[in-house]
């Protein structure tokens, strides 16, 4: 028998490695938060035009969401020219200007919503506008980037409540159960609450913040029933009304003004509470919206002493640091010992 040897066959390449395909990315929390935050106000406004029974008129929603797309788009123009940057709504398709409208969506709805101005649209048109507009002037250093900390929906409201207060009123509370019966209206809140405690648990992540705000607000309650004889029952049903859970799940919560770690955020919500008690002992109306102002003002004041309290540190640090032979040796200089004597 003749044994034959196999040559390898010169041409066989050795099999590839199997190429790891890419992960796909992860949706950005932020937006996702801010599409059904967008998607939840449009439905809740479809509904409550067609069986809630919403006092304003059915156009106004219509006028307010031109109101709010324009003066996001005209500010942000302007913002880019400023900083010598493109305008974020471009270069991202249609989706991008999907994406950057969200918030001006949001806010031209919740403003409509929440106010009630009779016949006049000016002031809504006004709250709007100013709503907008507060993004691209309050702002402040936070984390190395200027980012604006005044919540947009509510201060719109607030100022359209200071600057047209004897023409307009906060939306009164049974619009939202006005032509519902008595299991709707039982229901009603349950489902916002419901709705409001998902989107706020799994996506903006501000269980904290709401926990501090609920707490601080029943703390608020004794404390002011026990020290001022306020009516204990008077100061805590307000936490009942459909009014109170709207703003719980879509105001204070606002992602992009309010703290993003736990403890800083149970600090935020319990601040809302206690500037809200005060300012009920002041006989303040309105007092949900000014609170919540004024602890964003607040917080943005202290975001912009943050790096003035940092370059003090340095400029210390630096003066300790400085050897102190130099001091001496200007010392013996002839020309300059009225220097070193006050040295």
């Amino acid at each position: 028998m003749t044994a034959v040897a196999h040559r390898p066959q010169a041409d066989a390449a050795p099999p590839s490695p199997a190429v790891a395909q890419p992960a796909k990315p992860k949706p950005d929390p932020r937006y996702l938060a801010l599409r059904n935050f967008a998607l939840s106000m449009s439905v809740f406004n479809v509904f409550g035009y067609v069986v809630l029974g919403f006092e304003q008129p059915w156009l106004w929603p219509f006028i307010a969401l031109l109101t709010g797309y324009t003066a996001e788009i005209v500010f942000e123009v302007i913002s880019a020219w400023a900083y010598q940057r493109r305008p974020r709504f471009l270069g991202g398709g249609v989706r991008g200007v999907y994406e950057f409208m969200l918030p001006s969506h949001i806010t031209a709805l919740a403003v409509n919503m929440l106010l009630y101005a009779n016949n006049q649209i000016l002031p809504v048109i006004f709250g709007v506008f100013v709503g907008v507009a507060g993004k691209h002037v309050f702002q402040a250093p936070i984390n190395g980037r200027m980012r604006h900390f005044m919540n947009p929906s509510n201060f719109g409201i607030a100022m359209s409540l200071v600057c047209f207060g004897s023409w307009v009123s906060i939306a009164p509370p049974y619009q939202f159960t006005e032509n519902a019966n008595t299991f709707f209206r039982i229901m009603i809140p349950l489902i916002i609450i419901t709705a409001g405690t998902v989107l706020n648990a799994m996506l903006t992540r501000k269980v904290p913040l709401i926990v501090g705000w609920f707490g601080g607000f029943a703390i608020q309650a004794f404390v002011r029933a026990g020290i001022w004889d306020v009516a204990l029952f008077s100061a805590l049903s307000a936490m009942t009304g459909v009014a109170f859970v709207l703003f719980t799940n879509y105001m204070i919560t606002d992602p992009g003004t309010t703290p993003s770690k736990p403890l800083p955020q149970f600090m935020f919500g319990s601040g809302v509470a206690v500037v809200y008690g005060v300012l009920m002992e002041f006989n303040i109306t309105y007092t949900l919206f000014f609170a919540l102002v004024i602890v964003c003002a607040i917080r943005g004041i202290g975001w912009w002493l943050v790096p003035t309290a940092q370059r003090m540190r340095s400029r210390r640090a630096a003066d300790a640091a400085e050897p102190s032979g130099e001091i001496g040796a200007r010392a013996l200089v002839p020309g300059d010992l009225e220097t070193a004597v006050r040295l």
